[in-house]
């Protein structure tokens, strides 16, 4: 394809995703996710999670995303994040059509973070024509070059192990995720509440990544070596009309334990939040959103916008109380749809370190 297709391509799905926007759609985000579900398959409890069937995509339900999360560090000790993120978005309910009458639309995020630097990219793909997909045996997602997928002898279910790759104009890497334990199921068996209403999704991680590999900096390769978190999720409308974004944070405990948590923020300030704590053993604790108390201690100006960067995280019946601190208090993905993205770091009763995401702001 030539390069004028390849801009009126993405210009006419740029269109389509923020025609008819408002703030608060762009709040919400991709997909207008706080908007009536009509004609979308609905999430509901007591699914039977089946894999590798669930790694791959879900048409009936308007979004989901595929989205991968690294902590890394250099051999001096020098600390970095990698982002790397597919989503999936139905325009129009009903089976899936062929070729450009295809009604899902696909977006992939990039992003590579250090102390001094933040680096990002966007893409864009209409479904049914090859440029971004998801298949399953074996895994393979992708979008245009940037790609997830499955090395020999993986391992359906824990989803490893996986090689990742994506790149910028100026950045790049490509990692190996290893994982010797299982898929966590989040909330109550992968049916994950986002509201005391009907909105909910199904998402379910893989949080024990151990992820080796090389990221370019400004044509500068640097081997590194960390964690990585894997987080799977579908819904047709996981917020409801009075939710303005979330608060999100996967953690790394320097002692081997994993917190997945979030906090959903609603108009009238009784925010609702969520989590779960995960063993060294495999063991997982669900959290209720009374046992989790989210504190902002620092904002930072960021793209004219005053972002919480900085955090106090407790919950008692854990006996955690620590403050989380970003490596780059200016990590924001400046996309079609923008958010703070990036890594952090904590200390307290429990150290580690981490993700956070915010949207909405």
């Amino acid at each position: 394809m030539n390069g004028s297709g390849l801009i009126t391509r993405r210009g006419f799905i740029g269109s389509a995703l923020v025609a008819g926007s408002s703030s608060k759609a762009l709040a919400q985000g991709f997909a207008g996710l706080g908007e009536s579900a009509d004609g979308f398959a609905p999430v509901v409890p007591g699914r039977t999670f089946t894999f590798p069937a669930d790694h791959g995509p879900h048409p009936e339900f308007r979004i989901e995303w595929w989205y991968v999360t690294a902590n890394l560090t250099d051999a001096r000790g020098t600390a970095y994040g990698a982002q790397w993120t597919l989503f999936r978005q139905a325009i129009a309910a009903g089976g899936p059509q062929e070729g450009w009458a295809n009604q899902q639309i696909w977006m992939g995020h990039a992003a590579v973070t250090r102390e001094d630097t933040h680096r990002f990219s966007q893409t864009f793909a209409r479904g049914g024509v090859g440029q971004a997909g998801v298949e399953t045996t074996p895994f393979h997602a992708w979008i245009d070059a940037w790609e997830m997928r499955a090395l020999d002898s993986v391992n359906d279910d824990n989803i490893a192990p996986l090689e990742l790759k994506a790149s910028g104009a100026d950045f790049s890497y490509t990692l190996r995720l290893d994982a010797d334990r299982p898929l966590v199921l989040q909330g109550e068996g992968g049916y994950s509440r986002k509201s005391l209403r009907e909105q909910a999704s199904y998402y379910y991680s893989q949080p024990h990544y151990a992820a080796t590999g090389i990221l370019t900096i400004d044509d500068r390769p640097i081997d590194v070596t960390g964690m990585a978190w894997l987080d799977r999720e579908w819904s047709s409308q996981p917020l409801a009309a009075d939710q303005s974004g979330w608060d999100w944070l996967s953690l790394h405990f320097n002692a081997g334990d994993k917190l997945m948590l979030y906090r959903m923020r609603q108009t009238d300030g009784q925010h609702y939040g969520s989590g779960k704590w995960i063993a060294q053993d495999g063991r997982a604790d669900q959290l209720a959103s009374a046992d989790i108390a989210m504190t902002p201690l620092a904002f930072t100006e960021v793209a004219g916008r005053k972002v919480p960067t900085a955090w106090r995280i407790e919950i008692a019946s854990k006996a955690l109380r620590i403050e989380c601190m970003p490596l780059n208090a200016r990590s924001w993905m400046g996309t079609s749809f923008p958010y703070w993205e990036g890594p952090i770091r904590f200390a307290g009763s429990h150290t580690g370190v981490g993700y956070l995401e915010m949207t909405g702001y």
